[in-house]
């Protein structure tokens, strides 16, 4: 009896049989994403949308944004548990697109491994899945892609692209803000999706396991840095459309993603050259992962203010008088949210403040005063 063929592509450590069930188990998840607009399925070679809402608009815009997840990935693999970096995936793609007025459309991910373990791939997807849900957005497409010899077995790394679709005239940005506009800071869950190079490097220098029970928390520690993104899409359209007026745009004047670089720096970038604004410390309290993390390290707060979000995740610059309706709707969406400070254009205080960031040439920002005792 002849012998069976040998699969080379198997020898070579890729395992495409693991790779099909992976897209078995995940195919549910990406379906319950699909509205009328997506066509073909799951499985294609290229994902496929109807645009013909967009003969509606005057002018539509597309907006689109790409983006990872980082080190967090390391904690997930670390304990083994794979089921919410998905969220944090589409809180990184899908809310950069919310910040120019933008309603997300559809998204793609791409999971790079050194093995196809199936359900753990089913459980990322379904992460991203439910979070497309979450914020109105398709999953209309997707790759995983084994690199055995370049990635270990265990390791992996998450990447995705959104596209969303904004009217011309509705735009947010810096050219709308205005002398005096409020600047409104919206909580985050925690640490969200950055910093996490810093955060891994105090925990191993302290010894820390990411097993090991995290008595401020209640958790383990892996559990606890694992806490997913918020998601504020939704909540923030529909602040737009409360606060807007014919044109779609009125009380909301430009958003801020707290993402890389800390606070001040991504709110510079949303401000216009000339503007300024100095966010009050005093007005919220660092969520405990950071105080936490920083006594860890022997280190303030203050020193971490151009790698952690601190406690906010998102920032909104509306006119003064829909500063309180703001916070309000804000608020009702359980969002929780405050006013951290204030747009001024005219000469700004003496002292050192941060000027735009990521290469554009925006505002001046810089944090003042000692942050708040107390759970905010």
């Amino acid at each position: 009896m002849a012998a069976s063929p040998t699969n080379p592509y198997s020898e070579a450590g890729v395992d495409t049989a693991a790779g099909d069930l992976a897209v078995e188990l995940m195919k549910s998840s990406v379906r319950a994403t699909h509205g009328p607009e997506v066509l073909g399925g799951v499985g294609g070679f290229a994902g496929l949308f109807d645009a013909s809402a967009l003969r509606d608009f005057r002018r539509p815009l597309l907006a689109t944004s790409t983006d990872g997840v980082g080190t967090k990935v390391a904690i997930a693999q670390a304990i083994d548990k794979h089921d919410t970096i998905g969220q944090d995936l589409v809180g990184m793609v899908v809310d950069d697109i919310v910040v120019v007025g933008a309603k997300p459309l559809f998204m793609t991910d791409y999971i790079a491994c050194g093995k196809v373990y199936p359900q753990r791939i089913a459980d990322i997807v379904r992460g991203i899945a439910e979070a497309c849900s979450a914020t109105g957005t398709a999953l209309v497409g997707g790759e995983t892609a084994e690199h055995p010899g370049l990635l270990g077995p265990r390791d992996y790394d998450v990447a995705g692209a959104a596209t969303g679709v904004v009217e011309a005239d509705a735009i947010l940005g810096a050219d709308r803000v205005q002398d005096g506009d409020a600047v409104i800071a919206v909580a985050s869950s925690g640490l969200h999706s950055n910093g996490y190079s810093l955060v891994r490097h105090i925990i191993t220098g302290a010894g820390i396991s990411y097993g090991d029970n995290a008595a401020d928390f209640g958790t383990t520690w892996g559990e606890a840095l694992l806490e997913p993104t918020r998601l504020y899409t939704l909540p923030l359209l529909r602040l737009i459309e409360q606060l807007g007026d014919s044109t779609g745009v009125g009380g909301v004047h430009a958003l801020s993603h707290v993402t890389g670089g800390g606070i001040a720096a991504n709110l510079a970038r949303v401000l216009p050259q000339g503007s300024w604004a100095e966010v009050d410390r005093s007005t919220w309290s660092p969520s405990p992962v950071f105080r936490v993390l920083s006594d860890i390290a022997g280190s303030t707060l203050e020193s971490a203010e151009g790698t952690w979000n601190l406690g906010i995740g998102f920032l909104a610059v509306v006119a003064a008088d829909k500063k309180d309706a703001a916070i309000a709707a804000l608020n009702a969406e359980g969002m929780p949210s405050w006013q951290v400070g204030t747009v001024g254009f005219g000469p700004r205080p003496a002292g050192e403040f941060e000027q735009g960031a990521k290469g554009v040439d925006g505002g001046a920002v810089r944090l003042v005063g000692a942050y708040a005792d107390g759970a905010k």
